[in-house]
């Protein structure tokens, strides 16, 4: 006899089936953690990108290696085994792929979209501030003074300023989701292995994207090398790979590390211990952004191994009312996130104008928040389709004496 969820162990799955079958098994039921932290990190990305932002003094990214950009990586890879792992498992790899290749479109037209707004917002704002160059303070004197050129190279991804370089970075790490999945229906711990062979390629080949075509500047995130955190969380997510266990000891661990790498992470400390930058110096390359530095995805990792640790057997309380709107962004994380970067160049313009004072910066960083809980909102209920709803609704008529009730009645086409 065995357990009743046990299978017989000549029944037992291949690696390669067990992959297939875990691809898309999850619960129908939202993980809050996986939206609560979304929507955090859409928040700290609006506030991280307003220009001369005191606020931004206080965001994560002033306390250690990782930032936003590292959550919003990972949680995009957990939700992206959610999203389109089931495709692959129900519909097979073609329309699997298939479903890729048209998200991947979607974001680089998402991509252009932004810049193109925010070309035109600093346009405006440069003809009609005229002691101010938005133009040359966001970087796109080239594309202004150069627009045929720069067109061909900014729709072949070949020309990407630095505050439109995110998007890119996520449309490459995305197009490597079919080749992972190849791997897993090997065997699962595949992904790794490749994952991490890249990634080591990327540092050792200095494999990079170009940026501009008038430079040797590459993109300021590398698919090569943050597809490393990308697929840590598709792999999690998949099942593929194992999160640990809560555990005190690893917990202490983490936490010692996370509180160990403040001091040369944080700026201010830095300048009244100068030997600690020496320290920075010798781990520079753990920093690195543009490459994805191994400390970035440690010290990520250790976060989150705090955070899941705290939260376990607590996820409930994420669903408070109090978390709701941030749940809400992040739900609705790709427009938030274009608007969020709109709304944050917008903000620092304003600020430039009533000055960078505690109430101006206190209205432009909350009025921004709240702009995007607002859209989160208002984005969901028109996925909703309230209009279906409505057509949906039963017709009340009062019936005639003379109708025949067991008749028949044709159902309006909707």
């Amino acid at each position: 006899m065995y357990k009743a969820n046990e299978l017989p162990t000549e029944n037992k799955l291949s690696p390669a089936a067990q992959a297939a079958q875990t691809i898309g098994s999850v619960k129908k039921e939202r993980d809050p953690r996986l939206d609560f932290f979304r929507g955090v990190a859409m928040l700290i990305i609006f506030v991280a990108h307003v220009p001369g932002n005191f606020w931004a003094k206080f965001i994560p990214a002033r306390f250690g290696p990782s930032d936003a950009a590292e959550m919003f990586v990972f949680c995009s890879g957990f939700a992206a085994a959610i999203a389109f792992g089931g495709t692959f498992r129900r519909s097979g790899f073609l329309m699997g792929t298939m479903r890729i290749v048209i998200r991947c479109v979607q974001l680089y037209v998402a991509h252009l979209g932004l810049f193109f707004v925010l070309a035109t917002v600093c346009a405006v704002a440069t003809a009609y501030f005229v002691d101010f160059n938005y133009i040359g303070k966001l970087n796109l004197t080239y594309f202004f003074n150069n627009t045929p050129e720069a067109l061909g190279a900014l729709f072949t991804l070949t020309y990407v300023p630095n505050f439109f370089d995110i998007m890119p970075m996520y449309i490459g790490v995305l197009a490597l989701v079919p080749v992972v999945i190849l791997l897993a229906r090997v065997h699962p711990y595949l992904v790794p292995v490749f994952s991490i062979a890249l990634y080591a390629a990327s540092w050792q080949l200095q494999l990079e994207f170009p940026a501009e075509p008038f430079s040797d500047r590459p993109w300021f995130f590398n698919p090569l090398t943050w597809q490393l955190l990308f697929f840590t969380g598709f792999a999690i997510s998949a099942g593929w790979i194992k999160a640990p266990p809560p555990n005190k000891w690893l917990l202490i661990a983490c936490i010692i590390f996370v509180l160990a790498l403040v001091p040369i992470s944080n700026w201010p400390i830095m300048r009244a211990i100068p030997e600690l930058k020496e320290i920075r110096t010798e781990l520079i390359l753990g920093f690195k952004k543009t490459n994805f530095g191994l400390l970035r995805w440690l010290h990520f990792l250790a976060l989150a191994y705090i955070c899941v640790t705290l939260l376990k057997g607590r996820e409930q309380i994420l669903r408070h009312r109090y978390f709701k709107p941030l749940i809400k962004c992040g739900q609705q994380a790709l427009p938030v996130f274009l608007l969020g970067m709109t709304l944050s160049w917008i903000g620092g313009i304003v600020l430039d104008q009533i000055g960078r004072e505690a109430l101006g910066l206190t209205i432009v960083n909350l009025s921004g928040m709240s702009i995007l809980i607002g859209y989160a909102y208002l984005m969901g209920w028109v996925k909703s389709s309230p209009w279906r709803q409505a057509s949906n609704k039963p017709t009340q008529t009062e019936a005639k004496p003379e109708t025949d009730l067991n008749r028949t009645v044709a159902q309006p086409a909707e």
